[in-house]
């Protein structure tokens, strides 16, 4: 993103309105705004939409509405570019919403870049599992299935998320073998009634959860 907005920058005119798609924001809003010359706003955007599949072929009718779509505005950000930014998405049927970069990138990396990092695990754990046990893949029913189903998201893009947005990443990965390595205990102790609470503490975040929206294949990921 820096070096598309590098190489459109000298045929910018003042008042021209930039924003992106990327899915992390506070180093790309930095080097953004840094190259774009003065008087050309730029307006982080992140939709929230997609599935596991890349590219156009992907898309389809209803891709956005009534999916999330974060603007994170910068120093560069006039009120004027965050309203036409903030139109545009709205007019696809999104819900928008602004927060700092900085907030944007705890968060995604928490409910979306985690996620990603403990698919593409999973899936290379049973696979190394597989070479002592051939076969043990095509045993694989819906469970693994849906919970693996992002690990087959685009490697280069989840490569460049995971090091644009490294410590929020790092933080989000530790939290996450905390709580694995309490479970692990508890396994390992025998302690029945500390895993059923924290299983069924887990059950209520989760049904707690909204519906995704409208249903359909773009409430499935946050990928592009």
């Amino acid at each position: 993103v820096p070096a598309a907005a590098r190489a459109l920058a000298p045929h910018l005119r003042p008042g021209t309105v930039v924003t992106d798609v990327g899915s992390t924001k506070a180093a790309l809003v930095a080097a953004v705004e840094a190259v774009l010359p003065a008087g050309v706003p730029f307006v982080g955007g992140h939709p929230i939409a997609g599935t596991e599949e890349s590219g156009f072929t992907a898309s389809f009718a209803g891709l956005y509405r009534g999916a999330r779509c974060l603007l994170t505005p910068g120093a560069s950000s006039t009120p004027a570019a965050v309203a036409t930014v903030r139109s545009l998405w709205e007019s696809v049927g999104m819900r928008v919403e602004e927060m700092d970069a900085g907030t944007h990138d705890r968060i995604l990396a928490v409910i979306s870049h985690l996620p990603h990092v403990v698919a593409y695990a999973l899936v290379n754990a049973a696979a190394a599992a597989e070479r002592g046990a051939p076969g043990l893949l095509s045993y694989t029913g819906g469970g693994f299935r849906d919970f693996t189903r992002i690990a087959a998201s685009h490697p280069a893009m989840w490569r460049d998320i995971c090091l644009d947005n490294r410590n929020e990443v790092l933080a989000a990965v530790d939290l996450f073998l905390a709580e694995a390595q309490r479970l692990r205990a508890m396994i390992a102790a025998g302690d029945g009634a500390g895993l059923e609470a924290a299983f069924a503490a887990a059950r209520v975040v989760r049904r707690s959860l909204a519906p995704p929206p409208g249903g359909g294949p773009a409430a499935r990921g946050d990928g592009r």
